[in-house]
Order: C-alpha cells, then structure tokens, then sequence
C-alpha cells in the first residue's frame, strides 16, 4: 500500500540526521531514467528543509544495448559518470550525495568517495524504504557482526540441503552496510541491514547448494528446485541441476567472462524488518530485492568482482544469491544457525 509524502519526508529526515547533515552543507541528488518521483520529491523536501544547499544532478542510462534485462545491477560495465568530468567534478564538490538512480562498483564512485564525499544509494519502493528506515540499534548490531568478521579467519557455511564451502578470510576488510552515511567518504544503501566480507583471493572451496526458495539476483526468483555449484579455488567449476540451474548457467555464459564465476562478497543478512517472502509480492522492475539481501539469518554471497572489496577482479556480471536455513561459523563458532541468526536465540 503506497505510503504518504509526509512518511517519507520523515524518514528522508531520520536518515539524513543519522546521517550527519548540517545546514550549509552541500547535497547533490543523482537521478537518472527510472528514479522514483515520490522518492525525489520527498528527498528534496527534506533536504531544504535542513538548510542544505540542494542540486539536482539527472543522468541518462547506459549500457542499454548490453543488459538483459532493465535492473540496475545487471550490467556493471559503464556507468554515466564514465568519462563525465563535469559530473564527477560536482559529486567531488559536494558533501552528500543521494543516488537514486544506482551507480555501484565503478572506479569513478571510489574516485569520489576517496574525496571525502558520502553516498547513500536509496531506489528502493518508498513503502520499503519507511518500513526499514535506519535507526542507531542497526548500526550498533551490524558493526557488531563485522567486528566478528574482522577478528576471524574462516568462514564456514553449512546446510541441511548440501551446502559445505570453506572460505579462508583476512585479505579483504570487513564492509558493514546499515542504512545511512555517518563518516566522511562512507557509501551506504537505504534500505540494508548486513555485513559482508570476500574470501581470499582463490580461497574459497566446496559445495553451494541453492535450495528450493532460495532467491536468485538479478533475476529476482525463488529458485524452484535445487542447483548444485562446485567450488574450486575461488571460482564456481560446475552449474548443475534442472531448468534453473539451465537459466543460470546460460545468463552468465552471455558474458563471456571467467571472472563472473569467482565467488565474490560473503556475509549475512541482519534486518529484522526485512522478509523473504517480500519479493514475490512485487514486480520485477518495481524493486531492487534488498529484503531478500538483508532478511535476517540468510547466507548471501555472490558470483562476479572483487573491486568493492579492494580486488582486482572486475567483471559486468554480478549476482547475489541470499541462501535460507544455512549455518554459518566464524572458525568453529555459529553466527548464524539453521537460518537463524545466534544471538536472536532464546
């Protein structure tokens, strides 16, 4: 059910104070083709209403000619910032950036970030993002699992399906995303609520089974029987099961590209406002599928780069894959058991 402009105002003013705004401060809001009219309306409203210095800043699309399909993380080749020294120059002027139109693993965005600049990514439905505003407690429970993460060295996830994959860490920081931009060259996306890491380089061995209901993305479905990944050295050396494992396997061979098979970010879902069974709610095009990233107590892990981490692996593919009712260990001790995240056990 829509929600009111008043809702989203508020929110949009939560999360700009969590995230630090101050009058005089400068905001750039990034909008591009498919940037949600509710969402800008009300997220120029809020910002004035602080007393920051507003801009708009509207892009066209690219890579058009190369996706397969309309999502926005579904070709990360060439962004609209490729080149745009113009653009890039005024995001580097400015103190906050509000993406709404989704620009993500391109050197560009390191470029402006390095610069001091906070970006928050906000493109989900508005109803999405007033049921998961931000508040501190996230914050607080996110940058406590990635403590965990930056104090251990295997990452270990088991499940009842199948899944047995061993994954050495410490090459790669620890990444805590918790819905709001509260230091200087900080990128959040509003709404998340999980924490992630990426196995070492070729590490990463053993068996990931995607089991009926798991969630497959960008393709945003519930997969419908099980497929079955070999992990060898880093990469996944097999796709095996029925028509879905057909349909995998067939989207990333369109690439041509060995990097798209590497396994990429590893972590866990925190956000206990988020839900599994939200995205078999929506349409395809209407949502970026954050609650199945962030529900709480999934296994989500990817296949494609490595660069957000501080990789050198790049690739245009990329797809996340949040994984139900898997155990997960940081050597030898449960974070997440059977789906459930520990510390929620009573």
């Amino acid at each position: 059910m829509p929600i009111s402009d008043y809702q989203l105002v508020e929110a949009w003013k939560q999360v700009l104070t969590l995230s630090r705004l101050e009058p005089g401060q400068t905001v750039t809001i990034l909008t591009g083709a498919a940037t949600h009219p509710q969402t800008l309306a009300c997220a120029l409203i809020a910002t004035q209403s602080m007393g920051a210095v507003v801009n708009r800043l509207d892009l066209p699309p690219v890579n058009g000619e190369k996706a397969l399909s309309r999502d926005a993380l579904a070709h990360l080749g060439e962004t609209p910032l490729t080149g745009n020294r113009a653009a890039i120059a005024a995001l580097k002027a400015s103190d906050l950036v509000l993406d709404l139109m989704t620009l993500l693993f391109s050197p560009e965005q390191h470029d402006i970030l390095a610069s001091g600049t906070k970006i928050l990514l906000a493109v989900e439905p508005p109803e999405v993002m007033v049921r998961m505003t931000p508040t501190p407690d996230d914050r607080t429970r996110v940058l406590a699992a990635a403590k965990r993460i930056e104090a251990s060295r295997e990452m270990r996830v088991t499940s009842k399906a199948g899944t047995d994959l061993t994954c050495p860490m410490g090459e790669f920081p620890a990444i805590a995303e918790y819905g709001f931009v509260d230091e200087p060259g900080r990128w959040d996306h509003w709404p998340s609520g999980f924490t992630l890491t990426f196995p070492n380089e070729g590490g990463a061995n053993g068996r990931i089974v995607i089991d009926r209901g798991d969630i497959l993305l960008p393709q945003k479905s519930y997969c419908g029987e099980p497929i079955v990944l070999t992990v060898e050295a880093g990469y996944a050396r097999k796709i095996e099961g029925g028509v879905d494992a057909d349909l995998l396997r067939e989207y990333m061979e369109t690439f041509d590209d060995p990097e798209a098979y590497a396994i990429s970010h590893i972590g866990w879902g925190l956000q206990k406002r988020a839900h599994w069974s939200t995205l078999g709610l929506y349409d395809r095009e209407a949502t970026l599928g954050m609650d199945a990233r962030a529900f709480d107590g999934n296994f989500l892990f990817s296949l494609g780069p490595n660069n957000e981490g501080g990789g050198k692996r790049t690739t245009a593919c990329h797809i996340d894959i949040p994984l139900r009712r898997c155990t997960v260990s940081l050597d030898g001790v449960d974070v997440v058991r059977d789906g459930r995240t520990v510390e929620n056990e009573k």
